[in-house]
């Protein structure tokens, strides 16, 4: 019996290269500007309507003032639709990475 366990037995990882890094630090750059953009839109949902309340009270949507339906349902929407723009951009940027780093390793 070997007393080894079986995860060292396994290849190695191909070294990083300064592509790798590269190609990880544009990822993590996307991330950060994605996170940043969709922050930034929770943060004026979460905020702007309610300061802006009665500026925005005319507006209607949905048959109703802009500001009660966003605290009424419009902002759990919204995060809704945030998180789900999120995970499929993500997804998108993660495909992306796995591609490159393919191309990378079959050289």
């Amino acid at each position: 019996m070997s007393s080894t366990p079986p995860s060292l037995n396994s290849p190695e990882p191909p070294p990083v290269t300064a592509e790798m890094a590269r190609a990880h630090q544009v990822y993590w750059r996307t991330n950060l500007a994605l996170i940043s953009v969709l922050m930034l839109i929770g943060f004026a949902v979460s905020f702007g309507v309610p300061l802006f309340a009665s500026r925005l009270a005319n507006i209607r949507f949905a048959g109703f003032p802009l500001p009660f339906y966003f605290g009424a349902q419009g902002a759990i929407l919204v995060y809704v639709a945030l998180i789900v723009v999120y995970i499929v951009l993500m997804q998108l940027a993660d495909a992306r990475l796995q591609r490159t780093l393919a191309a990378m390793t079959v050289r």
